[in-house]
């Protein structure tokens, strides 16, 4: 998950439901807040479990991203499309029974490529300056920490692209490295984050828990919709750099990258049903 939600266009959220335990994880997360003893200790337990993986992840991830993400954008977008072209059908065949007979809440799939497609096409270009800390580069870094978590949560969208959007990417990636570096310099940012993605997991995992629970149908349509619109968010992802850069075209698209990445969700689907035999024996 840490993985995929350091590098824009995958949503970490995708990556638990492509493994089967999205809804264990936004129960567990609602649980924590709860007033349940007995499920909010069952949630900490299974948060702890998968943050311990998370923090792992994230940590490798910022340590070569920095940089990698610059010089080979290309091939990052490439193997993250093939990601997400394979995960859409995944997607669709693990939820059939709530898609099955409800074909009049593909609107809602039409809402969720728009959102993505909007928010890619509003971007800013280039990166925010983090350099010298202000009150209201603090407000607008927390803001996007709110949005970023919770698009983030949600198996469609990316919240690297939203802090993409926000010019944010790379200097956060940057200042948590630095941070991990014992560069104390950048931790106000990484603060300003860090509490823009807890206010983002208390206001809107409530949300996504009666969603899916009252309206799962028309939820999955929307996320489904999105992963598709992340397509252009992936592919205008180099014009946000720094040095600004085309976007992907043919000519830079790496079929080599995009069947990795196809290879990857084909993994993890096959160790997905290796365990559910295993449980089932």
């Amino acid at each position: 998950m840490a993985l995929a939600d350091s590098v824009p266009g995958v949503s970490g959220g995708t990556i638990a439901f492509l493994m089967g335990f999205y809804d264990l994880f936004i129960n567990s997360l609602n649980d924590i807040m709860g007033k349940d003893s007995e499920k909010r200790k069952a949630g900490l337990v299974f948060i702890i479990k998968l943050g311990i993986g998370w923090v792992i992840g994230m940590a490798l991830a910022v340590s070569i991203l920095a940089t990698v993400f610059e010089s080979g954008i290309y091939r990052v977008s490439s193997l993250f499309m093939g990601f997400i072209i394979l995960a859409i059908p995944v997607m669709v065949y693990e939820e059939r029974e709530s898609l099955k007979g409800k074909y009049i809440n593909i609107i809602w799939a039409v809402v969720g490529i728009a959102v993505v497609v909007g928010i890619a096409m509003i971007g800013t270009s280039g990166e925010t300056d983090v350099s010298h800390m202000s009150l209201g580069l603090a407000a607008y870094t927390f803001l996007a920490g709110m949005c970023a978590i919770s698009a983030m949560v949600l198996p469609g969208i990316s919240g690297s692209t939203i802090l993409l959007t926000f010019g944010l990417y790379v200097p956060v990636i940057t200042a948590v490295k630095d941070v991990l570096h014992f560069k104390l310099s950048a931790l106000p940012i990484c603060i300003a984050l860090g509490l823009g993605i807890l206010a983002g997991v208390f206001i809107t995992l409530r949300l996504i828990k009666k969603a899916l629970a009252k309206f799962r149908s028309q939820t999955i349509y929307c996320v489904i919709g999105m992963m598709v619109g992340s397509l252009y968010a992936i592919k205008q992802g180099p014009t946000t750099l720094k040095e600004p850069k085309a976007a992907m075209t043919f000519e830079t698209f790496s079929i080599v990258f995009f069947i990795i990445g196809a290879a990857i969700v084909f993994a993890m689907q096959a160790a997905k049903m290796f365990f559910e035999r295993k449980e089932s024996n």
